[in-house]
């Protein structure tokens, strides 16, 4: 892939060895030629580096193996997961997880990528179904009805809704983009 194609969360291989995109940014700076600007983290070692890339220049992404999983359970500082096809349970933390655990509650299937048999990150569905919690009531006869309002969730994450969502309706969240998208049926 070329290194315009970068995206943050995804592996990539580089001088050997497997790293994290943990930020990019793509620039055109004046009359240059555009590059990309990478900080990744190697996951062999821990060890962060920031890296510029030309933006056609060609970058090797990470074969990995996909599983799906279940989602069961959170002891503190771990989620716990179970493969769906062979019952098998791993544990993962933060780091692996990013802002997937916002958005995951037991039950939720995800994708888990495993690089050489160990698990480097999630993909989440396009869409979770998750419980408003907390939310401002629907104000009568407001003239900016359109106005989107913030809305606590049951994972604890807030996003922001139309005014006429309540507490205690269920809906459509992006969790890559941590947006709404509808009311769930």
């Amino acid at each position: 892939m070329q290194a315009n194609d970068i995206r943050k969360g995804m592996i990539i291989i580089y001088n050997n060895a497997p790293h994290r995109v943990l930020d990019f940014q793509h620039r055109t700076p004046g009359n240059l030629r555009a590059f990309v600007q990478a900080k990744l983290r190697n996951i062999k070692n821990g060890s962060s580096t920031e890296v510029r890339f030309s933006s056609t220049e060609n970058i090797e992404r990470a074969m990995l193996e996909e599983h799906e999983m279940e989602y069961l359970y959170s002891d503190g500082d771990m989620q716990h997961f179970m493969n769906t096809e062979t019952y098998d349970q791993i544990a993962l933390g933060a780091e692996t997880l990013g802002d997937a655990v916002s958005y995951m509650v037991p039950g939720t299937k995800i994708q888990v990528e495993f690089f050489e048999g160990s698990p480097m990150g999630v993909e989440l569905p396009p869409a979770v179904e998750l419980t408003v919690v907390e939310t401002q009531p629907e104000m009568k006869g407001a003239t900016a009805s359109n106005s989107p309002k913030p809305a606590k969730l049951e994972t604890g994450v807030t996003v922001l809704v139309p005014p006429f969502i309540k507490e205690g309706d269920r809906i459509r969240v992006d969790p890559s983009k941590g947006v709404y998208l509808e009311r769930a049926k």
